[in-house]
C-alpha cells in the first residue's frame, strides 16, 4: 500500500506533464497548402513513373535488337554451312 501511494502520484504527474506537448504539437499548415503539397507529390510521382517507363522501354528495345542480331547471324552462319556442304557434294 505504501508503494502504491508513492508510485501513483509520480505516474499521474508524468502523464500530466506529457499532456501539453501532445495537445500543442499541431500542424500549422492550412488546407490550401496541404492541397498544393498533394499536387506536387502527384506530379513528382508521375515524373518518376515516366522516367522508369522510358528506361525500361529502352532496355527492352536494346535487348530485342541484340537478340535479333544474334539470331540473324546464327541463322546466316548455319545457311552458309549448309550451302558449303551442298557445294562440296556437287564437286
Amino acid at each position: 500500500m505504501n508503494l502504491c501511494k508513492r508510485v501513483m502520484p509520480v505516474l499521474l504527474l508524468a502523464g500530466l506533464a506529457s499532456l501539453p506537448a501532445a495537445t500543442f504539437a499541431q500542424d500549422t499548415q492550412g488546407a490550401k497548402q496541404d492541397m498544393k503539397d498533394a499536387g506536387q507529390s502527384t506530379k513528382d510521382a508521375a515524373k518518376d513513373t515516366g522516367h522508369a517507363t522510358k528506361k525500361t522501354a529502352k532496355k527492352a528495345g536494346h535487348k530485342t535488337k541484340t537478340t535479333a542480331k544474334k539470331t540473324t547471324h546464327k541463322a546466316a552462319n548455319k545457311t552458309q554451312e549448309g550451302a558449303e556442304k551442298v557445294q562440296d557434294k556437287t564437286q
